[in-house]
């Protein structure tokens, strides 16, 4: 560095020139020098030694002249400004401070060579091979003052050094894809460039933009490429487990009510127990017979000459609607597994099992329909003991009950096994601090925006809090419990209905209460910063595959707007797409919300040739009408069944029939009628018949040279449909006149094949 003694005695405040801003020299001799500007220069790094050991050069024009040193004096010309200025700085070490190196230079910049005078051991030196770096403090009125500076650990990403630059920054090598994700979130991930990724798969002929999702295996095999270790990626089906609430020991903490998710596969009675429970009639409300949505519903039952406060969630058993189900595992006390005695397990069955086994959820098994005749309860029992659920009975220390909803059959004996597990749990909760808890549900009403179904895990929800869930707050308006009334208040393990997000929450997500506006906001703009993996649907359209990429360009695409009553159905609806087959119709969401139909759904659909699809959603008469003036496909439906149903026949309806040959007969060509409208081959059937129309195939020697239809068949000068076998007859075709002799022709029916996806 320069020699703060050297520098202080030979420019002190009356020696310094003020037109110069600072200029710091090293010499390879490692001798102490000093560059001086003449004039200040816009100039920050003329030299460098980068990363991997190459080292820029100042271009110097020519020779530096003899100065003179009295240039150097102070002089009346110095203004007050920069008097001041320079007493400001008592020491090198103050300038020092000051300046801000940089870690990334631009190319070499021509100095004039008037401007330097190089100064060695109090001596003017005129060599510029001493010259090794130079870095100028920047002027601070300048008017070009670059926007965006390279920080002193930033550096340039190129191509070239991608397998360094993960060493240089310390990144971890050890990452988990545990679903699909675009390729901004990727790039987070891995700390690489969005271009960086989207060039390297361009070269591989896989062409993304920044928003589009890739699946898994595409991720892997990027990451890999960038020397990731990829750990073994979780299953789509697995979640996190959220604790209902800390675990921590209250002051304050009292008993709380147990939730309690009903679980099974569809038809198997969930709904029908629960009607039994609470002596409703709540089967005859559901559409189609079957559960679409998550539910709660608050029981009173009477234990131990006391009554206990029973909180029942009621899960869809439909396959589509697992996110629904996995909702209602996180935020459960205590499981009740359903089984119809009739039908034992069946997939939705073993999928909650896992749900308990990996989560160690407490359980109840209700073997449901035992008042059905043929029913065989001891199999359901080794079903279940197959999964590792063994009741008392055998050992176990899961309590499994035989029950009949229908009649009401041991109701009472499988709520007071719930009450006992209850009890054993010791559930409690602070009613006292600020409500914390679980998004169940959310939608968009017209009337009163958005709303949520929440379940209060831990403190007291009021009207008039501040609530927040992820990147939406609000102040709460509105509560409403489980019998459809207004509440001032939701205490601990509370399901109820909340209006006053100002925009739809995600489901799913926790939610929090908070003091003030202001920390809501901090808190939202602290989310944002982070990686925002709280998405509705990755759309179908969007995954792009590197098995089926080179697929899409040759398939029909199907263009879906979807709008639904809740979130929970649109994510059950994109579920259930996702299982149909698409190797030959590609389906494209172009928009999943929930609400109802508005013009802008109906413009969207005009703009992009879309099928327009409403799931337990109102349609204003207005609309049908447009939409049928623009010939827009708008479809209601209440039940999924029937929507998937359609779905896949409108799919069925895009693809080209495909048809399978059946042989009908052969000829030979003896000879060939060259006409004015082509060529006549005239034929000898050797086998079976010819139809006019007919498909055919021209074989010569054994090489297929034409596959077309029959178009005009001739019996002497006659037109004829069909000529049978030992006939001589004359053949043409519109588009083919190379006939020639012993050419071999085999004509066939045409039957179609059932299209299939």
């Amino acid at each position: 560095m320069v020699n703060n003694k050297f520098l202080s005695q030979k420019y002190k405040h009356n020696m310094y020139p003020p037109s110069i801003d600072y200029i710091m020299c090293l010499s390879m001799s490692n001798k102490e020098e000093l560059l001086v500007l003449k004039n200040p220069k816009i100039i920050y790094v003329l030299s460098k030694v980068n990363k991997i050991g190459r080292q820029q050069s100042i271009d110097v024009t020519d020779a530096i002249p003899n100065v003179d040193q009295q240039k150097l004096s102070v002089g009346s010309k110095f203004d007050k400004r920069n008097k001041v200025s320079i007493k400001q700085e008592d020491s090198i070490e103050n300038r020092k401070n000051k300046v801000k190196f940089k870690k990334k230079s631009r190319n070499k910049i021509a100095i004039n060579k008037n401007d330097l005078l190089l100064v060695k051991n109090g001596n003017e030196v005129l060599n510029e091979d001493s010259l090794d770096i130079a870095i100028i403090k920047q002027p601070r009125n300048t008017k070009h003052r670059k926007k965006h500076k390279l920080k002193q650990n930033e550096f340039e990403y190129t191509l070239q050094d991608s397998e360094n630059r993960n060493v240089d920054n310390k990144i971890d090598k050890n990452i988990t894809i545990e679903s699909p994700l675009s390729i901004k979130e990727l790039a987070i991930k891995l700390n690489i460039p969005e271009a960086e990724i989207i060039t390297w798969l361009f070269l591989k002929g896989i062409s993304v933009t920044i928003n589009q999702v890739i699946d898994i295996t595409m991720a892997t095999e990027i990451a890999i490429n960038y020397h990731f270790n990829v750990l073994n990626t979780v299953s789509s089906t697995d979640f996190t487990y959220v604790k209902p609430y800390d675990e921590g020991i209250y002051i304050k903490a009292t008993k709380r009510p147990p939730v309690i998710t009903i679980l099974g596969h569809v038809d198997h009675g969930k709904t029908t127990l629960l009607d039994a429970i609470r002596s409703s009639d709540l089967v005859k409300q559901e559409v189609g017979g079957i559960t679409q949505a998550i539910a709660g519903y608050e029981v009173n039952w009477s234990y131990n000459s006391s009554t206990e406060k029973l909180i029942f969630l009621d899960t869809p058993g439909h396959e589509a609607f697992s996110s629904m189900r996995l909702r209602g595992a996180q935020v459960t006390d205590i499981v009740l597994l359903v089984v119809a005695a009739d039908d034992g397990l069946k997939p939705q069955t073993i999928e909650s099992i896992k749900y308990i086994k990996s989560h160690d959820l407490p359980c109840i098994v209700a073997i449901n329909k035992i008042d059905k005749n043929g029913t065989n309860v001891f199999k359901v029992k080794e079903e279940l003991a197959q999964h590792n659920i063994l009741g008392e009975d055998w050992g176990g220390d899961i309590p499994i009950i035989e029950i009949s909803a229908l009649l009401g059959k041991n109701i009472d004996i499988l709520l007071s096994n719930i009450c006992l597990l209850s009890e054993l749990q010791e559930l409690k909760a602070n009613p006292f601090q600020l409500a914390q808890g679980t998004i169940l549900e959310a939608h968009l009403d017209k009337n009163k925006g958005p709303v949520a179904n929440i379940i209060v895990q831990n403190g007291t929800l009021k009207v008039g809090n501040i609530i927040i869930s992820h990147n939406v707050y609000g102040k709460v308006k509105a509560i409403i419990n489980s019998l459809n009334v207004k509440v001032d208040h939701a205490e601990p393990s509370s399901i109820v209905e909340l209006w006053g997000f100002s925009n739809v929450p995600q489901a799913g997500v926790a939610f929090s209460v908070v003091n003030t506006e202001k920390e809501a906001k901090q808190l939202i703009n602290k989310n944002r910063k982070t990686n925002d993996n709280y998405s509705i649907y990755k759309s179908l359209n969007s995954r792009v595959t590197l098995d089926t990429y080179n697929k899409m360009a040759n398939l029909q695409q199907l263009n879906l707007i979807i709008k639904a009553d809740t979130q929970g159905s649109i994510e059950a609806i994109i579920n259930a797409f996702s299982q149909i087959s698409q190797e030959k119709v590609q389906i494209n969401i172009i928009s999943a919300s929930s609400g109802n139909i508005s013009g802008t759904d109906i413009d969207l659909a005009m703009t992009s040739n879309s099928l327009m699809i409403a799931f337990n959603s109102s349609i204003p008469l207005q609309l049908v009408s447009t939409a049928e003036k623009l010939n827009i496909v708008l479809r209601s439906f209440s039940i999924i069944y029937d929507l998937l149903d359609y779905i896949k026949s409108y799919m069925l309806d895009l693809i080209e029939p495909e048809y399978e040959k059946q042989l009908i007969g052969t000829a030979i060509v003896q000879t060939v009628f060259d006409i004015n409208k082509g060529a006549v081959a005239g034929c000898l059937v050797s086998m079976g018949k010819l139809k006019q129309d007919a498909a055919i195939s021209v074989y010569r020697q054994n090489q297929i040279v034409y596959d077309g239809f029959l178009n005009s068949l001739k019996r002497i000068k006659d037109s004829v449909t069909e000529v049978s076998a030992n006939n001589e007859c004359g053949v043409m075709c519109n588009d083919y006149h190379l006939w020639q002799k012993q050419d071999v022709i085999k004509a066939y029916d045409l039957k179609q094949k059932n299209k299939v996806l």
